[in-house]
């Protein structure tokens, strides 16, 4: 069953490249047709991948469209979730490990549904590994919480409903995903301004988007303590890749169609390559 939870990931991964590549033939063309605002099935496409500031200046949308947008600011209900939910996982897993206790039921059926119920001859630092990436999931799940209460200053931007319904599921899935590894023995400071400007500074110097870079090495990294074996963690890893990279493309492209002095040596979202 790993393979098909694998297939699953992978299906989402290759779903966001063909997205990220259809955008780029899109932006290369820069046809009057392949406007946001415009109708037929481009229409509709860009009005689904995009959101927030990358929204903004393209066009007229359908009135009907807006009844299918919801605040930015919603966002943070993805890491309440989050928090929530692979925090409830996280103590069970440890408990199952160091208090002898045991999963729930449904989350035993769960796992045989989804994973695997045959234990391995490296089962020890296969439970060890799923219980530091889930930790360093739900660590990574309450800073992004922080940021979104005290830190973000979200502005009238939009999401599609579509994205924020995916999102919510995203973070559910992605930390059962971590517990299908185991074998089955077990807002300070004042708001200056709500315009966008140029960042500058770090990263910002040699990417438009550092933190969706930095969003990829976090699930390197967890798929790195997993094991380079582990295939279906790795799945998730080239989701990551193509979904930050659709993401990442669409602020540039914001930033270089708003600031005509915008650095032309900034790549997108990988240093020097991409």
């Amino acid at each position: 069953m790993l393979a098909v939870l694998g297939a699953a990931w992978a299906l989402l991964a290759a779903a966001f490249l063909a997205a990220l590549l259809l955008l780029l033939l899109l932006l290369r063309r820069r046809a009057p047709a392949v406007r946001p605002g415009g109708g037929g099935v481009s229409g509709l496409f860009q009005d689904l991948i995009r959101y927030g500031k990358t929204k903004r200046g393209c066009g007229q949308r359908p009135a009907w469209l807006s009844l299918l947008q919801v605040p930015k600011r919603w966002f943070t209900h993805f890491y309440v979730v989050s928090v929530l939910w692979n925090g409830f996982l996280l103590i069970w897993l440890f408990q199952a490990e160091f208090l002898r206790g045991s999963l729930p039921s449904w989350i035993q059926h769960m796992h045989r549904a989804l994973g695997r119920d045959s234990q391995s001859e490296d089962a020890g630092n296969e439970h060890f590994s799923a219980l530091l990436v889930l930790l360093l999931l739900w660590l990574h799940s309450c800073r992004r919480l922080v940021e979104c209460l005290w830190t973000s200053v979200f502005s009238n931007g939009v999401i599609h409903i579509v994205q924020y319904c995916f999102g919510l599921g995203y973070y559910i899935a992605v930390g059962s995903t971590v517990l299908c590894q185991v074998p089955t023995n077990v807002r300070n400071g004042k708001v200056v301004s709500l315009s966008h400007s140029v960042p500058f500074g770090d990263w910002f110097e040699r990417v438009s988007c550092p933190h969706y870079f930095a969003e990829l090495l976090i699930y390197v990294s967890m798929a790195i303590t997993l094991g380079f074996h582990n295939v279906t963690w790795w799945c998730v890893v080239m989701y990551v890749l193509f979904n930050q990279a659709l993401a990442a493309v669409l602020s540039h492209e914001f930033y270089q169609k708003n600031f005509s002095s915008y650095p032309k040596h900034r790549k997108a979202f990988i240093p020097f390559v991409f």
